[in-house]
């Protein structure tokens, strides 16, 4: 641990000013609460309160200059031998009490307030979210489900995901995170929800879209074909002289609305003829009086 003068930037004979002076100018510089995520500001902040707990207090820094004790605060044993009973005595923790604090307690300033708040806040700290990311199926998505996702140390929690979920989106369980300190309760889990891609669905919004495939049958004579939706298959009727790009509507059986209700389902078509060579097909065509008819004409390229 270094030296508590050097910490703060002061001779070893600075006055009990200018040591205050010292610890407020780089307190106010490095507080957590001014430097929101800065790990390596955090970090010297301690050091610069440890340092301030030792020589802040008079009967401190006089027992540190005689060499008493060392710079985290410990004894200095006389002998090697017994210096676990002197080990776990008072390492010096800026964070156990507030005497670190203490010559600024009375200032009626903001900053003193924010120490105090700090102080307050760090002996009930709450305890970090944790960050995991889940995949369901598509199906699922849209359904809902509930899913068992394995933490890092083995044990499990069961995730709801609601109907009508997209992907990206970020699932909170509370109190599920890591365990808070005093008072303060456990963070939340926070999990990031991967869909997977379906070959037979896309989604847009709250509508689906899915490519059906027909005879050249069911095209020319319409009928009754049998259609996926994410809650099942459902029956549905294929218009007369229906084409390749025909599309129709299911109404109700996309995905949920937050409002309330559902999207719709589109159904594209797609003319499939047989995939062998029918002779009896192509001499019917081959005598098709509709044969000449040019689905290019008048089109422009």
């Amino acid at each position: 641990m270094r030296n508590p003068y050097e910490v703060l930037g002061v001779a070893a004979t600075a006055s009990s000013a200018e040591i205050q002076s010292a610890y407020r100018k780089l307190a106010k510089k490095l507080h957590p609460d001014l430097n929101p995520g800065d790990k390596a500001a955090e970090d010297r902040f301690k050091e610069v309160a440890a340092a301030y707990d030792l020589l802040g207090d008079a009967d401190k820094r006089k027992r540190f200059d005689a060499g008493e004790i060392d710079a985290s605060g410990a004894e200095k044993p006389p002998q090697q031998h017994y210096y676990r009973d002197y080990a776990a005595g008072n390492h010096g923790n800026p964070y156990a009490d507030a005497s670190g604090y203490a010559d600024f307690m009375d200032e009626d300033d903001p900053f003193a307030e924010m120490l105090r708040r700090s102080h307050h806040a760090r002996a009930n700290r709450r305890g970090q979210d944790l960050h995991y990311r889940l995949a369901v199926d598509f199906v699922d998505s849209i359904t809902g489900a509930t899913k068992r996702l394995t933490l890092p140390d083995g044990s499990t929690i069961d995730v709801t995901i609601p109907p009508g979920l997209v992907d990206g989106q970020t699932l909170r369980l509370k109190g599920k995170g890591a365990p808070g300190t005093g008072k303060g309760g456990p963070g939340d889990a926070l999990i990031e929800v991967e869909v997977r891609p379906d070959r037979r669905f896309t989604r847009e919004g709250d509508d689906i879209t899915i490519e059906v495939p027909i005879s050249l049958t069911e095209a020319v004579l319409g009928g009754e074909i049998r259609v996926p939706t994410a809650t099942g298959e459902v029956s549905m009727r294929v218009p007369k002289g229906a084409n390749t790009g025909t599309k129709l509507r299911l109404r109700g059986k996309g995905a949920p609305r937050r409002g309330g209700g559902h999207g719709d389902q589109f159904v594209r078509l797609r003319v499939m003829l047989p995939p062998e060579p029918d002779p009896e097909l192509e001499a019917f065509v081959a005598g098709w009086k509709g044969k000449d008819y040019d689905p290019r004409e008048g089109r422009t390229s």
